[in-house]
């Protein structure tokens, strides 16, 4: 929300309250609070007919200090975000003549007495970012002031494009020199925010938009510090944009909330976020395999999808799910969780045909019930859907006809749809595409009284939510999965996300990583995308070389909205040998199954510390300032660094960080830091591995789900040195394996803490078998 006419003058229908000083501070218990005065307190008569913001200091946990601006503190709070984490910590507040502070573990605030208004955060003796003049604005908005557009009005996220509320809280907090803000969840434009106005407000805008299907109030920085705005409505950020020094941000209202979230790295601030947000859950083994899906709006029935199935069997392209779309429910019904009868009339024998040929199944549902829906009666009679203020039920036609929405501030309704959930997957669904989500409107009243503009951005968490429960419920902790679209904060709790309605081009295909990556720095531990793009249909190229990709991501997933995207239809017979979509398909497929013990490990990371599966370079080597920008690479775990292709040539530029690196594919091994240019042919990718890593592959390539334990590779890559432990999981339920691997002069030993077969090598050199528990390379 831009509210200034360059630096000195308020926009036309604006007028402006600052903080102007620190006019008292007070110690009350375990909160700092401060009386902040809008003009300096001169004279006793100042003090009269004269607004004051109270603000207020605390920390709901260790290295995070919370600060609360209320213009009026009679009004309603509001919700906030649920800070599942957050609890009580040990919080050192100290008042005296000059000012006061606020410390929690390494981080503190601290507010000095009188003008100008003076906020800072500190840690290890620097300031990270600070809060000064004219920081803190209450804003009000001249009803009569006359409709234009910008950038002489005042835009929100409206109908109309214009601010909906009459005032607004605003705060500023400083960017240094060289300081670049990172997140604001899944956003397809530039990495780095800076610049940029951003809204958080869940939207369907596709990925070539400005818009975003994940709206998180949460950014980070290259200066050690994340800054969560705890507002589940519409926040706006200005991101070094209006005032280009600063970053603001922006809530209609009275109270304005941030917490501010130590590191000092970026990983131990996503670490600290997704401890007080929810960290995500554990995923199977099995959804880390290649998924096919029947595409949106194509024609199919159970032929259809067995032609598929035997079709990569007989290619030998090994599959882990299938996922009916849309149409497995008959038009103008979604969402009725009935099989439509005319195209599977034996869906729970067909579904068992499908678990017998060993692969897991995935249905689309969204929150929306069409009128046709038999269901829909029972809903609207039950008020389990949302309704206008008149008391009739909310109803639109963008969709399905006359559709109407669940209400899941409503626990019967919340009941009621899990129940309709229970019946799938006692027919044998085992995973559900959560699509849609953000169209949620703004003119209705919710059963439990909640405000239309936080349920806006909030309904997502409550939908999702109430599928992942269930789905826990079915199948056990760590082996319920979706294929959600939209978020906010917390989202992360219930994986797995994919980036949304992407199109068929190489362009599209990096504004899709770009969205990944944004959505890694927002505390999003998995992420998945539409490999080949979504709307259209892919030329050859574009399809090998996003399979490439694809299948280098936390999740795979084959997906189209008017074609299907079986690996055979992208092919015409000229390709050269290894070259074809199918070749590819079967090359990165097995590469990711071959790496299964390393990529279950990291997902288990992301669900113990929330660093993300998928890393932007930045997470790794925020000490490199060539990184800085860059987002056509990122690492897959701590060792792994991916390149995607984005050209039908295969020329790509990227840039290897210091240190040895080499080269999974090929062996070649190499010394950074270097930009590099090469040509891949489609059945290559930069693929590197880190210096010192030690790198567990395993002994199958058929499947994601099987005994890592069996037979397991260990590779010791150059540069490793001292002792180091490595766990090997077997996620068919057996018991995992603890490795140590010590580097003893030129020799390193790899000693097994269990009777487990295994293999090691070094990279490049020869495999050792292991004989009583020990391997010596």
């Amino acid at each position: 929300m831009k509210f200034t006419d360059g630096f000195w003058s308020a926009r036309p229908g604006v007028s402006a309250l600052y903080a102007q000083e620190a006019y008292d501070i007070d110690a009350d218990g375990d909160v700092l609070r401060v009386t902040a005065p809008t003009k300096v307190i001169e004279r006793r008569g100042d003090v009269l007919n004269r607004a004051a913001l109270t603000v207020s200091l605390s920390s709901p946990l260790e290295g995070v200090i919370r600060v609360r601006i209320e213009k009026n503190t009679g009004a309603n709070p509001g919700p906030g975000f649920e800070l599942v984490g957050a609890e009580a910590t040990e919080t050192t507040i100290a008042v005296t003549d000059a000012g006061g502070t606020v410390t929690s573990g390494a981080l503190t605030a601290r507010i000095a007495t009188g003008a100008p208004w003076a906020l800072s955060f500190e840690a290890d003796g620097k300031t990270l970012t600070s809060s000064g003049h004219k920081s803190i604005g209450y804003m009000s908005l001249d009803d009569n002031a006359p409709v234009t557009t910008e950038p002489a009005g005042v835009s929100g996220v409206t109908t109309t494009g214009l601010a909906p509320a009459s005032a607004y809280l605003h705060g500023r907090l400083s960017l240094g020199v060289g300081e670049l803000v990172y997140g604001l969840g899944e956003r397809f434009g530039p990495l780095v925010k800076n610049g940029q106005t951003i809204d958080i407000w869940n939207a369907d805008g596709g990925t070539s938009s400005e818009q975003s299907y994940k709206n998180v109030p949460f950014y980070l920085t290259n200066r050690g510090y994340g800054v969560l705005v705890n507002h589940p409505e519409h926040v706006s950020f200005e991101v070094g944009s209006e005032s280009v020094e600063e970053v603001q941000f922006s809530v209609a209202g009275e109270a304005l909330e941030y917490l501010v979230i130590h590191g000092p790295t970026q990983k131990e601030v996503l670490e600290r976020y997704t401890r007080l947000t929810g960290r995500p859950a554990r995923v199977p083994a099995w959804s880390y395999g290649l998924w096919l899906s029947t595409s949106f709006t194509t024609q199919y029935d159970e032929a259809t999808v067995s032609s598929f199935i035997d079709g990569m069997a007989e290619r030998d392209l090994p599959l882990s799910v299938f996922h009916f779309d849309c149409f497995w429910m008959r038009e103008f019904n979604w969402t009725d969780f009935e099989w439509d009868p005319r195209v599977f009339p034996d869906p729970e024998g067909m579904l068992g045909r499908l678990h017998d040929k060993n692969l897991h199944v995935s249905a689309w549902i969204n929150p929306y019930i069409g009128q046709r829906a038999a269901i829909f009666a029972e809903a609207r009679d039950a008020g389990y859907l949302v309704k206008k203020a008149n008391g009739d039920v909310w109803q639109w036609d963008m969709w399905q006809a006359g559709m109407g929405l669940v209400d899941f501030t409503n626990p019967d309704a919340v009941a009621w749809f899990q129940g309709k959930l229970r019946r799938l997957f006692d027919q044998g669904v085992d995973a559900i595409k959560t699509d849609f989500g953000e169209r949620i409107p703004t003119d209705v009243v919710w059963h439990d009284g909640s405000s239309p503009e936080v349920m806006h951005n909030w309904y997502t968490q409550l939908y999702n939510k109430a599928v992942f429960e269930v789905l826990e419920e079915h199948r056990g902790e760590g082996d319920a999965v979706l294929f959600a679209r939209s978020a906010t904060v917390g989202g992360q709790q219930q994986p797995v996300h994919w980036g949304g309605d992407n199109s068929s081009s190489f362009e599209s295909m990096a504004e899709t990583l770009r969205g990944g990556l944004s959505l890694a720095f927002s505390g999003f531990g998995y992420w998945s995308h539409d490999i080949g793009g979504f709307e259209g249909m892919p030329d050859g190229a574009v399809f090998k070389r996003w399979v490439a990709f694809g299948l280098m991501s936390s999740h795979s997933r084959l997906h189209g909205s008017t074609s299907y995207r079986v690996p055979w239809l992208f092919d015409d017979g000229t390709e050269a040998p290894g070259q074809s979509a199918v070749d590819v398909t079967r090359r990165f497929t097995k590469l990711k199954l071959e790496l299964m013990p390393y990529l279950y490990e990291v997902g288990l990371e992301a669900a113990r510390t929330g660093t993300p599966f998928m890393r932007p370079m930045q997470l790794e080597f925020d000490g490199d300032p060539a990184v800085d920008y860059l987002d056509r690479q990122y690492l897959l775990g701590p060792d792994l660094l991916v390149a995607p292709v984005f050209s039908e040539s295969g020329d790509v530029q990227y840039y290897l960080p210091a240190g040895s690196w080499t080269n999974y594919l090929t062996g070649e091994t190499v010394s950074g830091p270097a930009w590099r240019r090469e040509t891949h042919a489609f059945d290559s990718i930069p693929l590197w591995v880190r210096e010192g890593a030690v790198l567990v592959t395993g002994s199958r390539s058929d499947r994601p789900d099987y005994d890592y334990t069996e037979d397991a590779l260990v590779t010791v890559y150059p540069g490793f040195t001292g002792t180091r432990t490595v766990s090997i999981a077997n996620p068919t339920g057996g018991t995992s394996v603890t490795l140590t691997i010590t580097a003893e002069g030129d020799a390193v030993t790899v000693t097994s803490g269990a009777d487990a077969p295994f293999r090691a090598r070094r990279a490049g050199g020869d495999t050792v078998t292991a004989t009583e528990r020990k391997a010596v390379l």
